[in-house]
Formats: C-alpha cells, sequence, structure tokens
C-alpha cells in the first residue's frame, strides 16, 4: 500500500501551507507514519521528500481542557469515547423549512435497528466549528470559478466566529492545502483568490478559451475523491465537535487513485458532514457533445454524511443562497449521544436511524464505524 497524506513545505510555523500531491505521492513514496490511500502500490520511500505536519498555532488549537466531562457529553463524539455516539442533526418539515424547540422526548436513535437510549441531548449547540472548503479548479470550472471564490469568501466571513476554523483545498490534477487552519477570515478569503483553473497543461492557454484549439473530449484531471478523503484523514479526523466540508464542485472525476466509497468511509469515520454546491456549467460538457453525470455520486456522499447536495449551476444568485441555507443548518443542528447497546469496537460499520416523534424529517449521517482507539488514532 502506498502512503498518501499532506505534504508542508518549509514556511514559518504561523503560516503552514500542506501540499497533497497525489502525483508526486505517486513517485516519491512517503513515511510509514502516514496515512495510506487504500488500494495504492508502494513504489518505495524517501524521508527527504515529505516533512513532518506543522503545529496548529496555539491559540488555534482545541486544548482538552475545554472539552466538557462526560456526563455533558456534546463535545465527546466517537473520536474522543468510543463509548460514546454522537450526532449532529436538522430537522425539517416537507417543505425543508428548519423546525426549532423539540425536546428530547420528541425523538427515537436506532443503531443497526436496536433502539437506543439517549445520553445527552442539546437543542442548539455552541461547539466550535471546523470547516473545510474544497474548490474544484478543473478545467471545466472555468466559467463559473470566479463566483465561487466570490460567494465563497462572504459565506466565510458570515459563518465563522472566533471559536471556529476553518481551511481551503484546491483541486484539479492534484490537491493542495493552499489555507491551514486559521481562525482569519481574511487569510481563507485571500487563499480563495489565489485558486486558479489547472488543466494540468504547464504552458500556454486552457484549450478553447481563446488561441488554442477546442479539444474533442474534456480535459482530464479532477482528483475529487482524492481531495475528499484527504481532507477528512488528514485534516478532520482527528477534530472534535462539529465538523462540515464544503464541496464547490460539478461532481465529476477524473484520475483519483480512490473511488467515491473510500470518500464516503473517511468522512463518515471522520463524524464530517458534506455538502455538495454543484456548480455546473452544462455549456461545457454539451460543447463536447457529452451528458453531465456528476451528481448522482455527490447524492452518495452527501446522504450517507447527513449534508446535502444544492444544485445551482451557473447562477450567482443560486450559490449565494445555498451558502446562506447551509449557514442556517450548522447554526440550527440538534446534538444527541447514546452509548451502544452493542459494545464491540470490531471495526464494523453500524446503520443509524433518527426518527422523530412528530414525523418532520431528519438530516444526518448514515452510520458510523466501531472503532477501537488504535485505529483511531
Amino acid at each position: 500500500m502506498s502512503k498518501c497524506s499532506a505534504y508542508r513545505n518549509s514556511q514559518p510555523a504561523q503560516n503552514p501551507v500542506l501540499i497533497l500531491s497525489l502525483l508526486a505521492i505517486l513517485c516519491l513514496g512517503a513515511p510509514a507514519a502516514w496515512p495510506q490511500l487504500p488500494g495504492a502500490a508502494n513504489p518505495g520511500s524517501n524521508p527527504s521528500a515529505a516533512q513532518a505536519p506543522a503545529q496548529k498555532p496555539a491559540d488555534h488549537q482545541k486544548s482538552a481542557a475545554q472539552q466538557p466531562p462526560e456526563d455533558q457529553g456534546p463535545a465527546e463524539t466517537l473520536k474522543v469515547n468510543v463509548n460514546v455516539v454522537g450526532l449532529f442533526f436538522n430537522v425539517k418539515d416537507k417543505h425543508g423549512t428548519l423546525i426549532p424547540n423539540l425536546t428530547k422526548a420528541d425523538f427515537d436513535v436506532f443503531e443497526d435497528g436496536k433502539p437506543q437510549t439517549i445520553k445527552y441531548f442539546a437543542a442548539e449547540s455552541n461547539l466550535p466549528l471546523t470547516l473545510g472548503i474544497l474548490i474544484d479548479s478543473s478545467g471545466s470550472q472555468l466559467r463559473v470559478l470566479d463566483m465561487e471564490k466570490e460567494v465563497g469568501g462572504a459565506f466565510l466571513k458570515q459563518i465563522l466566529t472566533d471559536k471556529d476554523e476553518a481551511y481551503v483545498i484546491d483541486f484539479n490534477v492534484d490537491a493542495t492545502l493552499v489555507q491551514d487552519y486559521t481562525r482569519d477570515v481574511r487569510r481563507l478569503q485571500a487563499a480563495l483568490n489565489k485558486v486558479k483553473i489547472n488543466t494540468g497543461f504547464s504552458t500556454g492557454p486552457i484549450p478553447g478559451s481563446g488561441g488554442g484549439p477546442v479539444p474533442t473530449a474534456p480535459v482530464r484531471g479532477t482528483v475529487l475523491y482524492d481531495a475528499v478523503y484527504l481532507s477528512a484523514h488528514d485534516m478532520l479526523s482527528k477534530e472534535v465537535g462539529r465538523k462540515a466540508m464544503i464541496l464547490l464542485t460539478d461532481g465529476e472525476d477524473e484520475g483519483s487513485q480512490l473511488k467515491i466509497k473510500d470518500a464516503i468511509e473517511a468522512a463518515q469515520k471522520a463524524d464530517a458532514i458534506v455538502y455538495v454546491l454543484l456548480c455546473a456549467d452544462r455549456g461545457f460538457y454539451g460543447s463536447f457533445g457529452m451528458g453531465y453525470s456528476g451528481e448522482s455520486e455527490m447524492q452518495k456522499l452527501t446522504q450517507a454524511t447527513g449534508g446535502r447536495v444544492i444544485n445551482v449551476g451557473n447562477k450567482f444568485d443560486k450559490l449565494r443562497e445555498a451558502f446562506d441555507q447551509i449557514a442556517a443548518e450548522l447554526r440550527s443542528q440538534y446534538n444527541l449521544g447514546y452509548t451502544p447497546t452493542n459494545t464491540k469496537l470490531d471495526g464494523g460499520y453500524r446503520k443509524l436511524e433518527v426518527k422523530c416523534k412528530q414525523g418532520y424529517k431528519i438530516q444526518t449521517r448514515a452510520g458510523y464505524y466501531a472503532m477501537a482507539k488504535s485505529e483511531v488514532d
């Protein structure tokens, strides 16, 4: 198995840069201590090719002392105490309107079809939010990238508080951490503004964008599934509390080492909610005589993790409205936890279901992996 993880340049500690270059990894390998991308061959290890990950700045770390004790629960997810499963979820009516002010007595929880006893419950959460913004900069996003950067930057200013952290990953033919964890919205906005279209060509214009010939097939190279895996595994898996990823993409993957199931599993193991804002320029695909097919795989990803797909096309107002909806959902979550009746920590997948006695729709993750602590660390 090849080792694949985040690589950091020799940058000052206050501005670490994480390079998730899948192509470089295939060529160079990585030290044994780094996480694996499933299914990749190991060509060998070159210790000089990678550096140990830099630590977060001290003011950005979530210390253990800040976490509530077990009987208060909300900060304890499966990653902190394997005996407690934590769930964040939204409740909506049939029109999609968020329903507030429900109580513990309004809900039933089931694991693999068996009822569970709710240990703690909160009608609102003041826990810090850890947020990853993943932005697709492959050739198909040429006409929507500027819109994504502008609206995404405004969203970050709206959603983040002084307790929250976020990072920005840019993916095309490879994946790059443009901005590591920070609470500084200006840095995050600057990172978004740095993102440029990359089709894998080292020189010359993007084909078909002026001066170059129009190719007969779409430019290959969008490592979407790999980017989700690395974001979940390398960035979010060690965090606690509320965690979410927002993908700005058309949903089309070309060239990933991994499959959609690997991305889903990594996100579920990280307890991360995934939202996909489907920014698809259908005209791009039409110019190549090909149909667009990215939405179905993104539906699988979001339904499994408790998020959802919002189709915005190339419309500025729709994208802004979608970000507003996500902000409202992230700030209107219920939070509950329970101790599973199945105490085995065998790494197996457990199906979750939350039911509301009033019949409202529950938006939450579909399951979790009952991993022993040695598997989590």
